[in-house]
Parts: C-alpha cells; structure tokens; sequence
C-alpha cells in the first residue's frame, strides 16, 4: 500500500490530529514517565504512519485441538511521531491521543 492510499483510509480522529499539528493524550493510560517527557498542553507530531498488523490463520487441529481453523483477523493502526521536549521522538499508537485545543 502506498502512502496515499494508506491516508485515504485514515480515522477521523487521526486527521484532526494531523490537521491540527498537536495532540494531546487522550486519558491517563500513559505511564507518567512517557507523559512527563511531553508538553502537557500540545505535543507537536512530527509524522503519522499508518501500519499493519498481520493476522494469523491456524489449520492445524493439532495445534489446537477442538479448532479446525483458528483466524486472528489483520489489524491498521496509526502511529503518531510525537516530538518530546528535549527533542527526541517517539512513536506513539494513536488510540491513546486526541487533537490538541487550539
């Protein structure tokens, strides 16, 4: 998948981020030593990528007895490039940002 067809698909929530340049995190999931490294009021993001998360199919009843085919669907998620505030970044899953404030 190319970048662009990879942006068309992406979550409202992850384009207000995108459209607004900072994010903020959305509730108190985040380690207060990674929340610490941040501006508490707008986190700028450097890059939003979009990735995919193979599945896994399973036809072995061996292997899982009971089961004749065992599947774990493919995953997207969006990963937010935060810029800290030494400077660093770090790579973020963006379910746990929301747009920041303007």
């Amino acid at each position: 998948m190319d970048d662009k067809t990879a942006m068309s698909g992406m979550p409202e929530a992850v384009k207000a981020i995108r459209d607004c340049g900072y994010a903020i995190w959305a509730g108190d999931d985040v380690p207060a030593g990674l929340r610490a490294r941040f501006d508490p009021r707008r986190i700028p993001v450097r890059d939003i990528r979009s990735v995919r998360v193979w599945g896994l199919q399973v036809d072995d009843e061996r292997e899982l007895p009971g089961h004749e085919r065992t599947q774990i669907a493919d995953e997207e998620l969006w990963e937010l490039n935060l810029v800290a505030l030494d400077g660093s970044c770090y790579e973020v899953e963006s379910r746990l940002l929301v747009a920041a404030p303007g």
